[in-house]
């Protein structure tokens, strides 16, 4: 069973996140959902915080339903969530994969983190984030700030983990995956992607095919 955790501004209907499912779909069962704000879900955004829960109630969901061996996989901030929910619930998944995610916090080393930042920090930037996106961002800071990625990923382990990363992605560059790789230790694999860009739009069939793969093998 995968659960599939989109990233910013995306949503269970959008066409990159219904491919990502419809891949995964020739390995097993297939959950997907929308993080709060996002599209038709409730609430506001709160750009990786809170949206753990969601995770997570979309993995007890999928145990509900009978299965056995649950994996998530994450784009971006969804890879982010997933790092972190593996850590802080660490009975709930058999493999995790993380594609695209940050390392570490507050990044806005390039252009697109930067608009991005100004698409959740400033009012008018919520306002496009609402009907340019259909993605509603809570106004308030995070408080307490949440535990970073890479603070997650050593409480991993043993569950096995997945870090996926282009090196062509225009929004973290390399550092932030083996960053990740390196607090992993032996307990993580770390695929570099030659030319791929960042998350759901930017993996290929052919990725997306040796992930499920991968899933298939460590997650049983």
């Amino acid at each position: 069973m995968f659960v599939v955790a989109h990233g910013f501004t995306g949503a269970v209907d959008r066409p990159h996140v219904r491919r990502v499912a419809q891949a995964f779909a020739r390995h097993g069962a297939v959950v997907t959902f929308s993080f709060r704000g996002h599209g038709a879900s409730g609430g506001r955004s709160t750009v990786g915080d809170r949206e753990v829960l969601d995770l997570a109630a979309a993995v007890r969901w999928a145990r509900e339903l009978g299965h056995a061996r649950v994996a998530t996989v994450g784009f971006s901030m969804g890879g982010s969530v997933a790092l972190r929910h593996a850590a802080l619930y660490r009975d709930d998944t058999d493999a995790v994969v993380s594609v695209s995610a940050p390392a570490r916090w507050y990044y806005r080393g390039t252009a697109p983190m930067r608009r991005l930042h100004w698409l959740v920090t400033r009012p008018e930037g919520r306002v496009v984030g609402r009907y340019g996106f259909r993605t509603r961002i809570h106004h308030r800071d995070w408080d307490p700030v949440p535990l970073s990625p890479v603070e997650a990923v050593p409480r991993i382990a043993p569950t096995p983990l997945l870090i996926v990363h282009g090196d062509a992605d225009g929004y973290f560059p390399v550092d932030h995956p083996r960053m990740l790789a390196a607090a992993a230790g032996d307990q993580g694999e770390l695929w570099l992607e030659p030319g791929m860009g960042h998350a759901e739009h930017a993996a290929s069939d052919a990725l997306l095919r040796r992930i499920g793969e991968w899933v298939v093998h460590r997650a049983g």
